[in-house]
């Protein structure tokens, strides 16, 4: 299956907010799966913006506190 790319919505260096609390899906190998990782209404700064290759996809590398760094989908986040 082919998919469309989607042209990301939020650009670099944008100040985003947490709309669902964000759990470990398997990509921290150093913490529990399914542990919080950030909760709800937590911000942070988008530090970059890529593509998932298989689905087109846009992921927002967003860097919280303590130098923790959480891909998001579109979905997950907003704009401050």
């Amino acid at each position: 299956m082919i998919f469309e790319p989607r042209v990301p919505k939020y650009e670099w260096g944008m100040r985003v907010k947490t709309l669902i609390d964000l759990v470990n899906d398997g990509t921290f190998p150093d913490k529990p799966a399914e542990a919080l990782l950030v909760g709800e209404g937590t911000t942070g700064e988008i530090v970059q913006v890529g593509t998932h290759t298989e689905t087109n996809t846009p992921i927002y590398l967003v860097e919280f506190a303590e130098n923790l760094v959480v891909g998001c989908l579109e979905e997950e986040i907003t704009p401050l």
